[in-house]
């Protein structure tokens, strides 16, 4: 009688479909993935360390470099966090700017990994079409902020650099290119057969294992999990009147199809901004005091949470991080990569949940 051998086969920590190092520990009977483990601790930076004892004008610059793909946000919860601290008050001109820079920061975010997975798949004429509309995104962050991955934008009390009209309308004409290509590229992947072959039914993730595992982002919006979106809670966003992007599939087909709508949705939101933009100043003024808070945000791949503590001068005594990655690694690892029919499936499964070693190992 023949018998199928267990055997245990590790992805990674260097693959070619990994954007940074991590592995994963795969337990299998046959081609069938029995359980998943993931081994992590190959880019340590220490960063939370160096932030320590810094005045804030520093950890600003720092908090960028945990994640360079989705900057923006970090400059964004760290700066938000002082202002609740201090009392500092923000003109809406400067709070809808943020919003605008944001969504910017967030459609490069999710059109990087939507390239991922597709260049996963082995359908990489997809993937590189995606890689050059995510450079028209990143044309725009240079142009409203100077940089195009640290940009240092947001300041206490406001923004660095005021957005001139004739920089209002480059956006909004890059915006309708944009959208033009982004609506065609998600045609293209919800249409493609290939695609439904690997990624329809792969890797699921149900609404109650998604609440179990704590999912967070697109990767629990994709599992029906709309209220855990921190820009409900933003005020700025709330007067936007933004609601979240869901699916139920709760597969890797889903939680793609939900980047490539938030994609659009921002899009919207930048639009909403431009319309509402009132006259007025950038920055409030105000400068950080003491104080200690524990502040979230919506970070292109889910909550990002701040633990800062200052003293009357804002220099930081202590920090702490918390990123979602962590979060949807342990939700894939745990559940989606459980009961894989094919090895060939956990790299583009892994791949779906947006995983960031750099910020997860910060």
């Amino acid at each position: 009688m023949k018998r199928t051998v267990d055997v245990s086969i590790p992805v990674g920590p260097v693959h070619p479909c990994w954007k940074e190092p991590a592995r994963v520990k795969c337990e299998t009977r046959g081609e069938y993935v029995v359980s998943a483990e993931v081994e992590l601790g190959y880019m340590k930076k220490g960063i939370e360390r160096i932030m320590k004892g810094r005045p804030w004008q520093e950890v600003m610059f720092l908090a960028e470099r945990v994640c360079g793909i989705c900057s923006v946000i970090h400059n964004m919860v760290f700066i938000e966090a002082l202002e609740h601290i201090s009392g500092i008050e923000v003109p809406r001109r400067a709070a809808l700017l943020r919003v605008i820079v944001n969504e910017l920061d967030r459609m490069q975010s999710h059109i990087l990994a939507n390239f991922s997975y597709c260049y996963t798949i082995e359908h990489e004429t997809l993937a590189m079409y995606l890689l050059d509309v995510r450079e028209k995104v990143m044309d725009q962050l240079e142009r409203i902020t100077g940089a195009r991955v640290t940009c240092a934008y947001i300041v206490p009390g406001g923004v660095r650099f005021d957005l001139r009209p004739e920089d209002a309308q480059a956006l909004r004409l890059s915006l309708s290119a944009i959208e033009q290509e982004v609506t065609r590229y998600t045609d293209m992947f919800s249409g493609g057969p290939l695609i439904a072959l690997r990624s329809k039914g792969i890797g699921i993730l149900t609404k109650e294992a998604a609440r179990e595992a704590y999912a967070v982002g697109p990767t629990a919006r994709a599992s029906g999990l709309g209220d855990i979106d921190r820009r409900l809670r933003h005020p700025t966003y709330q007067s936007l009147g933004f609601s979240p992007v869901v699916r139920t599939e709760g597969d890797n087909y889903a939680r793609i199809m939900v980047r490539f709508q938030e994609i659009v949705q921002s899009i919207g939101l930048i639009r909403k901004c431009l319309d509402e933009l009132p006259a007025g100043p950038i920055r409030g003024g105000g400068i950080p005091g003491a104080g200690e808070i524990a502040y979230s945000g919506e970070a292109p791949r889910g909550e990002l949470t701040y633990f800062v503590k200052t003293d009357s001068a804002g220099r930081v005594l202590e920090i702490s991080i918390q990123t979602p990655s962590i979060m949807n690694i342990e939700a894939c690892c745990h559940y989606m990569l459980k009961g894989v029919s094919s090895m060939a499936d956990v790299t583009s499964t892994f791949v779906s949940s947006d995983p960031c070693i750099a910020c997860t190992e910060r």
